[in-house]
């Protein structure tokens, strides 16, 4: 008797899953294109405070805090409170801003002082090197800060980009996000079997290939990540494997009153082994500690409400 009534809870779930899901997406799209129309840095407070006053009441606020704790074993049970509401607003943020992601970037590299985005010393010169060499990269970022906008710099100074991206589960809100996304994000490419492919064949072609590669993935290799084992997507060092092309990071870090820096990193070089080929696991591990760096100028803009240890 109890066997045939969980059977039949697992086929009402099923059943009811499509429509909560339908549901659920036609709410999220419709306040994605209700934010459109508001001011986008009023919406951007008011949505941080939002996160900030619901946050700490969902699962993903124990998960943070364990992950905090862990990462920064020597700082104060309030000092890792501080961090972690910090997570919670730059969430809000993101969600604000990704409303307008197709009119957010504004940099004048002439006069960075008068526009939302600052380029950080250097990376001007990076980017130029990297749009004028004539061959494709490899181009990695994190969830830090508002993480949509690095693939907003590429198309917005002629640099032509492939971005790997992972597709909603709820089809009406991958829609309206591929929406958005497509004005000036480049050519997205979605995590599908046959990505890796048309990612090393865009490298060939000379196009440059971005990816967040902070999250962990189980068939992954085994990194160090603030002095603890994770698994990390091998992807981008298996390209660099197949394609000789230069790897470079991408981070954005919020500034105050609603301003980015945005900053290329030098040239990570890959790790070889004895026979001069890339090796997966050195290389990916040399890509995350670059990440680790970043993250602890600024934990409190990086998503740590995710299991990144397992």
């Amino acid at each position: 008797m109890k066997r045939l009534f969980l059977r039949a809870r697992a086929g009402l779930r099923d059943a009811v899953k499509p429509v909560t899901g339908a549901i659920l997406g036609s709410i999220a799209v419709s306040v994605l294109r209700m934010t459109r129309y508001f001011d986008p840095q009023r919406t951007a407070d008011t949505f941080a405070s939002v996160t900030r006053g619901i946050g700490p009441w969902l699962p993903e606020h124990k998960i943070g805090r364990a992950n905090l704790t862990a990462a920064f074993p020597e700082k104060s049970p309030e000092e890792i409170d501080t961090i972690l509401m910090g997570v919670w607003e730059n969430l809000g943020r993101v969600a604000a801003e990704f409303a307008h992601i197709d009119h957010i970037w504004n940099l004048d590299p002439e006069n960075p002082e008068k526009g939302r985005i600052e380029p950080a010393p250097g990376s001007i010169e990076k980017f130029l090197k990297l749009r004028d060499d004539g061959k494709g990269a490899l181009v990695f970022a994190s969830h830090l800060a508002n993480w949509e906008l690095p693939a907003l710099a590429a198309p917005a100074y002629g640099l032509e980009s492939a971005v790997l991206f992972r597709r909603p589960n709820i089809a009406a809100v991958d829609r309206a996000i591929q929406d958005i996304r497509a004005v000036n994000m480049g050519t997205m490419i979605a995590t599908t079997h046959d990505a890796p492919l048309r990612l090393a064949q865009a490298l060939q072609d000379g196009i440059h290939v971005g990816m967040l590669v902070d999250q962990h993935f189980g068939r992954g290799v085994d990194v160090t990540f603030f002095g603890r084992q994770a698994k990390a997507n091998p992807l981008l060092a298996r390209l660099a494997r197949q394609v000789d092309v230069p790897i470079h990071g991408v981070h954005v870090t919020r500034l105050p009153n609603h301003r980015f820096r945005i900053e290329v990193s030098d040239e990570v070089v890959p790790v070889r082994d004895a026979d001069g080929k890339v090796d997966v696991q050195g290389t990916t591990q040399a890509i995350t500690s670059v990440i680790e760096g970043w993250i602890r100028k600024a934990p409190e803009q990086w998503l740590w409400l995710h299991r990144r240890w397992r």
